[in-house]
């Protein structure tokens, strides 16, 4: 969330911010004013607890000193007090928890140097990769062989190696199966990603049902709820990305400066309802309500977090180039950003067989909108107050969408799949053939 104290010192400031996201600042106003009341709500009860407590001692002064009909008045003048100082501690608690709502919905600030725009349609592709397999062309496309045309579910099915029919069975739409070779091919993936990592990331293995302080440190919610798988017996939630356990790591701690950046990496299923899919295309892998991801995530201190967004950014993209997919880098204009992001690269894959560039990553830097919520913070090396990190993290990768451009991008003119090197050993295959 967004520092109260900020919004207070430096509104015009922040509104200007917003606007860049297209909010017209109202949500600031009605802010201020909560803030105001809570703020006034709050001085009236210390100035009653205050005067109580003074109150208090009188009354002993006065029994002391035989002066019964005083210290009568003064306990009576108290009580009186007490019953509108507990009226002010509820007004202002209540206002209080209003402002908290408002912070909890208010979107991050974005980077000064984000593109802007109001929509995806203003995203600044800024960088390409062209594979050997699938050149670009001077028009910087692809323009793929015939028998990589093929979408990726025409493909599994013909293979064997993508059964969305019994997924639909066992669990309903968008709920992909993965068989044989397909089902390796994935486990590759996911192996093949968590070793790359393993030299500066430490490897952790997050439950899957987080609580929902765990949800809020990330902005998943309230914002997403309609989005979100929730266990309402347990009051637990099935996470929509690794990110949620990960940021949570260390909340409610404080961390020595020495140790950042502290960078983790996790394997995990994630959950999506997907709510708002109305409209678009679900065909095959092109959207789930369950997929796998690998997931890297960073507390750093604010001079740490541009290096950091750099490393996880070339760590996606030796993915990508390992797997021999062609693929470019998008700069997210500040209205296409997510809520708690303040820069935002994503690596799009091409699917020769959709005919389409597919978000495979994201790569975002949050400043200390998250670790607000989580309450993450570091001592400094030179002394000081603790401050709040700074959070980043990215995808390497979300695999529903990199086995399908995978799949299609390595098709054979004979009908089988050229298994990349790198996960031949893995695969124990170097083609998938038809069956």
């Amino acid at each position: 969330m967004i520092d109260i104290r900020r919004i207070r010192n430096e509104t015009d400031a922040v509104k200007a911010a917003l606007a860049r996201r297209g909010l017209d600042g109202s949500e600031i106003d009605r802010l201020l004013e909560d803030d105001a009341a809570s703020r006034r709500a709050a001085g009236q009860r210390d100035y009653l607890r205050a005067r109580i407590k003074d109150l208090s001692r009188q009354v002993g002064a006065l029994r002391r000193a035989g002066d019964s009909a005083g210290a009568e008045a003064a306990a009576a003048e108290s009580r009186a007090l007490g019953e509108d100082e507990r009226r002010f501690d509820a007004e202002a608690d209540a206002m209080a928890a209003k402002v908290r709502d408002a912070l909890l919905v208010i979107p991050n600030l974005p980077a000064e140097d984000a593109p802007d725009g109001a929509s995806e349609a203003d995203n600044r592709p800024v960088r390409w990769w062209s594979s050997p397999v699938l050149p670009l062309g001077e028009d910087g496309v692809p323009h793929p062989e015939r028998h990589q045309s093929v979408p990726h579910w025409d493909i599994g099915t013909e293979l064997g190696i993508l059964d969305l029919e019994r997924g639909a069975k066992l669990s309903g739409s968008m709920f992909p199966v993965y068989r044989g070779l397909g089902a390796r091919l994935l486990r590759a993936l996911i192996n093949y990603s968590l070793d790359q990592q393993g030299d500066d990331y430490e490897e952790i293995r997050p439950p899957t049902l987080v609580r929902t302080e765990t949800m809020i440190s990330t902005g998943h919610l309230p914002k997403f709820i309609d989005d979100a798988y929730h266990f309402e017996r347990d009051d637990l939630w099935a996470i929509p990305t690794a990110e949620v356990p990960l940021t949570s790591m260390a909340r409610d701690e404080i961390l020595n400066q020495a140790d950042l950046p502290m960078r983790l990496t996790a394997y995990t299923p994630c959950f999506r309802r997907e709510a708002g899919s109305a409209g678009r295309d679900t065909r095959g892998l092109l959207r789930v309500h369950e997929f796998d991801k690998v997931e890297l995530l960073a507390y750093a201190t604010p001079e740490q977090a541009a290096d950091i967004q750099a490393d996880m950014l070339a760590r996606s993209e030796a993915v990508l180039q390992a797997l021999g997919l062609t693929y470019r880098v998008v700069d997210l204009c500040t209205g296409d950003l997510g809520q708690s992001a303040a820069r935002t690269f994503d690596l799009e894959a091409y699917a020769p067989g959709c005919g389409m560039w597919l978000e495979v990553s994201s790569v975002s830097w949050f400043s200390d909108y998250q670790a607000r919520r989580a309450n993450v913070r570091y001592r400094p090396t030179a002394g000081g107050a603790p401050a709040f990190v700074h959070t980043l993290n990215g995808s390497a990768m979300g695999w529903p969408r990199t086995w399908a451009a995978l799949v299609e991008t390595h098709h054979r003119a004979d009908g089988g799949i050229d298994v990349p090197e790198v996960l031949r050993p893995m695969v124990r295959a170097d083609v998938i053939s038809a069956r």
